[in-house]
């Protein structure tokens, strides 16, 4: 019978973590405190980006023109708007929609304006970008063209969630690193307790030649067992609990109000599961690495 090497290593690598099944479990319940962690800011990092995102396809300004520009200048306005780098689409809206945006906002006491005219209000273009972050540039070019009364936006809004985005980015980061470096911490010293309970029969198995490669690989597969794991407990105890979460949250009345949606877990799922296979395992082969390096000096 064909001696199966990859058999025998995955099979000791079990063995290990079911031959220590205290210190195993402590590192398993100590990584997956830390991977729940961070991905609650995993989560949070990408509905802030998916709000982002949204508000950037819709976020414009809106170009007021003077009340007594002509025809020809408020289509030599909008031509020029449109020529302007940066711009994506510039809609026209007249003077009656403008006068319509003012009752609804009087709301039951519309009747309040009922004596205006709409010639009492000016023509406008409602501007999109191709990118959010050209908005001031382009914003101060056209309040250079003839016949430009104002311009509104809701830029600071924008700003703040940019900037809230950024902080939540970093902050997701430093978890990830204070992540590794305890999940490393954690896995390298279980290791060492199964490794030094074994130095006797690592010594012998070197002895008889054993390369430190056949000697190490059981306990690398031993601590990327361990990460995978944690891996698979975090995510369902992550999922779980935001799909709870979540629901609650869509349903409210901010939400809807808002007019703002959360992304599912299952959109998100892939690139959570990917993050946390390769967290899970390259920190438990690290570890198992870096555990194994005072028995195998060369």
């Amino acid at each position: 019978m064909k001696y199966n090497i990859f058999g025998y290593l995955i099979g000791e690598g079990f063995g290990n973590v079911l031959k220590n099944k205290k210190s195993t479990g402590a590192s398993l319940m100590i990584m997956c405190a830390t991977m729940i962690i961070f991905g609650i800011f995993l989560i949070l990092s990408q509905n802030i980006n998916h709000f982002v995102d949204d508000i950037k396809s819709e976020q414009g300004f809106q170009v007021f023109l003077t009340t007594d520009a002509t025809e020809e200048e408020i289509q030599e306005a909008g031509d020029k708007i449109r020529a302007l780098n940066g711009v994506s689409t510039v809609e026209f809206k007249d003077k009656e929609y403008a006068l319509n945006v003012v009752k609804e906002r009087f709301g039951d006491q519309s009747y309040l304006v009922e004596g205006f005219g709409y010639e009492y209000f000016s023509t406008s273009y409602i501007v999109t970008l191709t990118d959010l972050n050209l908005s001031k540039d382009v914003q101060g070019q056209i309040l250079q063209f003839e016949n430009i009364k104002k311009i509104t936006s809701r830029d600071e809004t924008v700003v703040i969630l940019l900037k809230l985005a950024n902080v939540i980015r970093i902050i997701t980061a430093a978890i990830l690193i204070l992540l590794i470096v305890i999940s490393i911490f954690i896995i390298s010293n279980t290791i060492k307790l199964t490794v030094h309970a074994r130095r006797k029969e690592i010594s012998i198995m070197k002895y008889v030649g054993a390369t430190n490669n056949f000697i190490r690989w059981p306990f690398i597969v031993e601590g990327m067992i361990i990460g995978v794991l944690a891996s698979i407990i975090s995510i369902i105890i992550v999922g779980g609990v935001y799909n709870i979460l979540a629901e609650q949250a869509v349903n409210s009345s901010l939400m809807i109000k808002i007019g703002m949606s959360l992304l599912s877990f299952t959109n998100m799922s892939s690139s959570i599961i990917l993050v946390y296979m390769l967290l899970g395992i390259g920190i438990g082969a690290f570890g198992s690495v870096i555990s194994m390096r005072k028995y195998l000096k060369v």
